[in-house]
């Protein structure tokens, strides 16, 4: 078997099975994330002009908590959101003092 159908036959049991059931339907997940990560790229680009790296963290913690709230006892997730709000902290700050933000 090649490299290739491994990775997918891995893929494909993840999104069939470990993901199925720990977060649900994949239509309703992603659809909850799509609705917080609207509102983060509408603020960032009213506040910052595009998304920058801080603002990919918020997506990314967005997306670990619509994950929690199907599956609210999953470590892994909870770990991971302390993770990108630590990031997201450290890269804002630099990000700020590279690319200041002209006043509104």
């Amino acid at each position: 078997m090649s490299k290739r159908n491994e990775t997918i036959d891995a893929a494909k049991d993840k999104i069939n099975n470990d993901r199925a059931k720990d977060y649900g339907d994949a239509l309703s997940m992603h659809r909850r994330i799509a609705v917080g990560w609207t509102q983060i790229i509408n603020m960032a680009e009213h506040t910052h002009g595009s998304i920058t790296p801080a603002h990919v963290c918020l997506m990314m913690d967005w997306l670990k908590t619509c994950r929690l709230c199907v599956t609210i006892d999953h470590d892994d997730s909870w770990e991971d959101k302390i993770g990108y709000s630590a990031l997201g902290s450290e890269i804002s700050e630099a990000w700020e003092k590279e690319f200041p933000r002209p006043p509104f």
